[in-house]
């Protein structure tokens, strides 16, 4: 292959292309860096970001953003804890999935039915979503669940933590979804031209209605998984979670335009994420300077994405 084609390639998958940039940068730089059990580390880590990150790559896709998911997660994962303590796992579990599916519906119908930016939006159920979750519980953290229910958050399958297997399996479901089915063909329709995928006959307010719907369901998952590690929620879960997902949806190389994006993409701009937290860690960088640092990665990515 000239070096022209690879070059090219590289430019079409520039989320994969980073990763192993900074995966070598590291391992350069730090010989507790490329070890198996450093790496199943920060899979376990990333998992809660990636799967809200899955969600969130639908909505860009179809040109909006989901500001509330960090809100969704908290409301989800307060609710679902007042359950568990009754000692229903099951129970727990669905209405954890109902309350993110209810909010994500939600936001869904306001921004179809009521014709307002998807921003405005989410903004406002991110501030309804966290003072529900304030009242809910009265800005205490419940605490104390089933032995069974920490399965989920820190159990482990052949040598491989739960939360990593959870996220690799929904990783699976929106690819299907995004490349193989109506609702990721439209989702990318919708993005691209709202007003041509309308004139062509696409229910363009239902789908909408069914990304947000996803997006909320997925944040609820991700509530269960980190609910479950730390057998407590917490009413200040999820701050800032929403920023999280929309960098890693980014740094995979998707257009806040709508109509570009991968799931792909999205896994690997979150892994960056993971291995740009754990490197720094592991090279006792100071937090005040950890954040500069991947603003100036998103940054970066953001150009390369323009030019392109």
């Amino acid at each position: 292959m000239k070096w022209k084609n690879i070059l090219k390639k590289m430019k079409e998958y520039p989320a994969i292309v980073g990763f192993f940039g900074i995966v070598l940068f590291f391992s350069l730089l730090s010989d507790r860096f490329l070890t198996v059990s450093n790496f199943v580390n920060v899979f376990r880590q990333v998992s809660i970001q990636a799967v809200i990150a899955f969600g969130m790559t639908l909505v860009i896709i179809s040109g909006g953003i989901d500001l509330s998911v960090g809100s969704i997660f908290a409301l989800s994962a307060v609710v679902m804890a007042s359950i568990l303590k009754g000692g229903s796992v099951f129970l727990g579990i669905v209405v954890a999935l109902l309350v993110g599916a209810v909010m994500g519906a939600a936001n869904g119908i306001i921004i179809a039915k009521g014709r307002i930016q998807p921003f405005i939006v989410t903004l406002a159920t991110m501030a309804i979503g966290r003072s529900l979750t304030l009242v809910y519980t009265q800005g205490m953290p419940i605490t104390g669940f089933p032995q069974s229910f920490r399965v989920i958050g820190r159990g482990e399958m052949l040598g491989i933590p739960v939360p990593v297997i959870i996220m690799f399996g929904l990783f699976m479901l929106i690819w299907f979804i995004s490349t193989y089915t109506k609702l990721g063909l439209y989702t990318y329709a919708i993005g691209g031209n709202e007003t041509a995928a309308k004139l062509s006959g696409v229910k363009v307010d239902r789908y909408k209605i069914i990304i947000y719907v996803l997006s909320g369901v997925l944040s609820a998952v991700s509530a269960i998984i980190l609910t479950s590690r730390l057998n407590s929620a917490q009413p200040t879960f999820g701050t800032g979670y929403e920023l999280d997902a929309i960098a890693a949806v980014v740094l995979g190389g998707a257009s806040l335009a709508g109509g570009k994006g991968t799931v792909i993409g999205t896994l690997f701009g979150a892994l960056i994420m993971g291995i740009l937290n754990n490197g720094l860690n592991l090279l006792n960088v100071s937090p005040f300077y950890q954040q500069s640092v991947k603003g100036i990665v998103i940054l970066i990515a953001v150009l390369l994405e323009r030019e392109t």
